[in-house]
């Protein structure tokens, strides 16, 4: 298994697990764990929907700002949070250009030959085989 295939499948089940834990989006994160599993799986079908799951988040973390702009409210966004007892608040600019640079690096690892080649030629549609 390529290096990168293997961060990005266990920054992705990080995420997920964290999301489970926090009760946040629960469907969303349980189908990413299925999409990392039949990766690992070496199915073409988990590697062409963790290509979709990364464009489309993608396009998603690129509309980002304009989804949450809102002249009329300045405190807007996620200028802040929390970790443990230390509250932190940064720019947005700097939190949206992080997420986009994040987003970037699983699309172009997920479009790497090397992740191609990974995958068996065999297109099944069956993730659970």
């Amino acid at each position: 298994m390529p290096k990168r295939l293997i961060a990005l499948l266990l920054f992705l089940t990080v995420a997920s697990i964290s999301g489970l834990i926090a009760n946040q989006g629960v469907l969303f994160c349980v189908l990413t764990l299925f999409i990392v599993v039949a990766v690992a799986g070496k199915q073409k079908t988990g590697l062409l929907m963790l290509r979709l799951y990364t464009v489309l988040q993608l396009m998603l973390v690129s509309m980002l700002p304009v989804m949450l702009h809102e002249p009329d409210n300045l405190a807007n966004g996620p200028s802040s949070f929390d970790l443990g007892a230390w509250q932190g608040k940064l720019p947005d600019w700097l939190i949206f250009s992080v997420l986009i640079v994040i987003a970037l690096l699983q699309v172009w690892i997920a479009f790497t030959p090397k992740v191609s080649a990974y995958c068996s030629t065999k297109v099944n549609m069956n993730i659970m085989s």
